[in-house]
């Protein structure tokens, strides 16, 4: 009974509550005998597990497409900044990749910064990076900077 007098009972939709299912009890469970896993073969025994990328039988996609390329596990990718583009740092200013990055010269990851020798430089700057080309670091030492070499 609720406060308002009225009786409740309790509602049961068709197939709320429905039974487990009685696995190898016979025949007259209606799941006996194989007990719904068919008919011999490897999914009928017990431990069966189907490997990732198993296609019945069948020669799986990733052994019929051909191999192509080759990535190298210990690949240093650097990143390219010639020295046209370091005129925009001021006359005895120390470059450094931190610099370089708050410049907008370096975009995205890297594993280290190469300096290339396009361009020209026409004050003297501390330039630290990972790798100088042969003419980046001439033309910086020329110009009366110093070229640092930092570790990778």
């Amino acid at each position: 009974m609720t406060a308002a007098g009225i009786r409740l009972e309790r509602l049961e939709a068709s197939g709320a509550r429905k039974r487990p299912k009685r696995v190898g009890c016979g025949r007259a469970s209606g799941h006996g005998k194989t007990c719904g896993r068919g008919t011999k073969g490897h999914k009928a025994r017990s431990g069966y597990r189907r490997k990732i990328g198993f296609e019945g039988g069948q020669m799986p996609l990733v052994r019929r497409l051909p191999k192509r390329g080759f990535r190298h596990a210990r690949k240093y990718t650097f990143a390219v900044v010639n020295l046209r583009d370091l005129q925009t740092f001021v006359e005895g200013e120390v470059v450094s990749p931190e610099t370089m990055k708050e410049k907008g010269l370096i975009k995205g990851r890297y594993d280290g910064v190469k300096i290339l020798g396009q361009g020209e430089l026409r004050h003297a700057l501390v330039v630290r990076a990972h790798s100088f080309s042969d003419s980046a670091r001439a033309k910086i030492e020329a110009a009366g900077g110093r070229c640092e070499l930092l570790p990778r």
